[in-house]
């Protein structure tokens, strides 16, 4: 088993319309504004920016993003990233009953050296701060859609 790499994958159920969660995901620039994790985000260009995240535990993670689908019709937003976490993520936009359903997937693996280094022991410790840190992006998209 390859210690350092992962596969997440975390289901939104959110009561707004698909559209408007599509927008507002697609939006990552104000990530920072309702994803406290997520820290800072520069854009480069049209399809490429670079993202800083730190959760729970006390460690940054900073990657290149870059676009590689963008398809509103098949509510998909998929991304490859470099950098501290090398792989892909993709948002799978649904609606479901009066609501929405935000997949999301993600593949990756550490390049981190520090996480590296603690791959076999801080394993089940990454993974939960990846799940809190889901857990908290939901809850900070809902007062962000209410918001608007």
């Amino acid at each position: 088993m390859d210690w350092t790499h992962y596969r997440f994958r975390s289901l939104w159920p959110l009561p707004a319309e698909s559209t408007a969660v599509y927008q507002a995901l697609e939006r990552v620039e104000d990530y920072p504004r309702w994803w406290p994790q997520v820290r800072t985000v520069t854009r480069l260009n049209d399809t490429t920016g670079v993202i800083t995240i730190r959760s729970v535990l006390p460690y940054d993670m900073t990657f290149t993003a870059r676009e590689t689908r963008r398809d509103p019709a098949a509510g998909v937003l998929e991304i490859v990233m470099t950098g501290d976490i090398e792989g892909w993520s993709r948002w799978t936009i649904t609606a479901d009953g009066t609501g929405t359903l935000a997949r999301y997937d993600q593949v990756v693996d550490v390049n981190k050296p520090l996480l590296r280094r603690l791959a076999v022991p801080g394993r089940p410790f990454f993974r939960a701060n990846h799940r809190l840190m889901m857990r908290a992006g939901r809850r900070g998209l809902l007062r962000h859609l209410q918001a608007v």
